[in-house]
């Protein structure tokens, strides 16, 4: 098959489907040890000896920075392109997970395993996302559902994998082979060609282009003047590399021929404007971002994530170690409750993302009915007094933590379109604080009380009030104003879209 030439049409189709296998294959890669991290925790509980919550560290910041720094990876694939960043993020996966295997303790642990890939997953995220819209347009929503779904699938597979290479090889050895396999991720990058060249190759070849111009220019004026004339009153760039090369301390002397030199003033009256016009550019967007906070619907959705993510993340890591605490089952299932979890979620990714594309469904509503349900089955967690009732609620709560494929439809139908690269950017980061949160303030309750059941009725608690929350704003009897929504169009320019990478 031919590659497609630089473009910024989407094909919807072609290549565009290599491109989605092979983002799909990443997502699996990158994010299949993450997402089932719940079956290292009681591994690292035994080797380290240390409490609950400090472990319970290592697998909130997997999650929470990459998140948290969402906004930064986006612009690393802005400016880079997503092949280069997601060859970088393998690298980083892959040498987190291997390091971790040498880890004397939890701290290291925490920065190996938490930090390097838990960047190395948000890059991998923003790069997948970004390369998926720029080939698809009126199928987006389905390849972003495919592409998506891979970190379940690979949460799936490698929460009973890990179980067997821990059997086989030991935490260390688990540990190794994992990393091993996340290089893939880099052989993966190769079909991500770029229909649009990246920004910072655009700015290398207009500067090219500039210095070329300049240096013509200076060609075409030198030419024209007579012959000697060089050589009497020479140029100071000229004069400034002549007397730096032959006397160091001659700075004094040339500093003042440059600065009193016409072009020189223009050069500082042009870097004056430029700071001025940074200026201009950071209070604008420090005023658009409080205008979007004004907003409270949206402000509602953004405390509603919240409150989901540091309540409902905590059970993908936890839920192993409640089975067990409870005396369920003696030790990790060959069909673990991470795997449960991990593919309801995609499930739930898909059929409720279709549900949101259904005539006369509101998305916001949906998006907190959703939230509520998982309050409500955080709540029933401890009351569980078997190990199958244990599973069906992994379940359900799996299926319903799929709504975090609705998070672009919620931020387009109360900002619009225009403003979803920005507002998606400020939700995630509400994501990322509740994701990091979660498990070590539930460890910590486990610590304190020595049971998870106050933990959990609290989360859920906490769950249900956002989902509550956002519900009661979204009724349209508030009659809310819709300033931040002019016409609603979910097929924007894929600059948009991409950015709820």
């Amino acid at each position: 098959m031919t590659l497609p030439q630089s473009s910024s049409k989407a094909l919807d189709g072609g290549w565009g489907w290599a491109i989605v296998a092979a983002c799909f294959m990443a997502q699996l890669l990158g994010y299949g040890s993450p997402q089932s991290v719940g079956v290292l925790y009681p591994e690292w509980l035994t080797a380290y000896k240390e409490g609950k919550g400090m472990t319970a560290w290592v697998g909130s910041l997997v999650s929470g920075v990459g998140l948290i720094a969402s906004p930064v990876c986006s612009a690393c694939v802005v400016n880079f392109g997503a092949r280069p960043v997601t060859i970088f993020s393998g690298v980083m996966v892959s040498g987190g997970l291997m390091l971790s295997a040498f880890a004397p303790n939890v701290p290291f642990l925490i920065f190996s395993y938490g930090i390097v890939v838990g960047l190395g997953c948000g890059l991998l995220w923003a790069a997948t996302l970004t390369i998926t819209c720029q080939y698809f347009d009126k199928k987006r929503g389905l390849a972003l559902g495919i592409v998506t779904t891979g970190s379940s699938v690979g949460g799936f597979l490698y929460a009973t994998g890990q179980v067997e290479f821990i059997q086989l090889f030991g935490l260390d050895g688990c540990l190794m082979v994992i990393g091993a396999l996340a290089l893939n991720i880099i052989a993966c990058a190769g079909p991500m060609r770029a229909l649009q060249l990246p920004t910072y190759y655009l700015r290398q070849r207009a500067a090219a282009l500039e210095r070329a111009q300049e240096q013509q220019a200076r060609t075409n004026k030198e030419s024209l003047k007579p012959s000697g004339a060089n050589e009497k009153n020479p140029q100071p760039n000229n004069l400034l590399i002549t007397v730096e090369t032959k006397d160091p301390n001659a700075s004094e002397r040339v500093l003042p021929c440059c600065f009193t030199n016409e072009k020189g003033l223009l050069r500082c009256s042009a870097l004056l404007e430029a700071i001025k016009a940074k200026q201009r550019d950071y209070s604008q967007y420090i005023q658009s971002i409080a205008e979007l906070l004004q907003d409270r619907v949206f402000m509602c959705l953004c405390v509603a994530l919240f409150c989901f993510s540091l309540g409902a993340f905590p059970p993908l890591l936890f839920l192993e170690d409640v089975a067990q605490s409870q005396g369920l089952i003696d030790s990790i299932s060959p069909l673990p409750l991470v795997s449960i979890v991990v593919i309801s979620q995609g499930v739930g990714k898909l059929l409720l993302g279709m549900m949101a594309d259904l005539r006369g469904v509101d998305s916001v509503v949906l998006y907190s009915l959703t939230v509520v349900g998982s309050g409500m089955a955080l709540v029933l967690i401890p009351l569980s007094r078997t190990y199958v009732l244990l599973q069906l609620l992994a379940a359900g709560l799996g299926f319903l933590s799929g709504n975090w494929s609705l998070t672009s439809y919620c931020t387009t139908s109360i900002v619009g379109i225009d403003r979803l690269t920005q507002a998606h950017g400020i939700l995630m980061f509400f994501g990322g604080f509740g994701v990091m949160l979660g498990p070590p303030v539930v460890g910590w309750f486990y610590d304190w009380t020595l049971s998870y059941d106050l933990a959990f009725y609290l989360s859920g608690g906490c769950v249900m009030l956002g989902g509550g929350c956002l519900l009661l704003a979204a009724l349209p009897c508030w009659d809310r104003k819709s300033e931040f929504r002019p016409d609603i169009q979910y097929n924007g320019s894929c600059e948009h879209v991409a950015s709820v990478a």
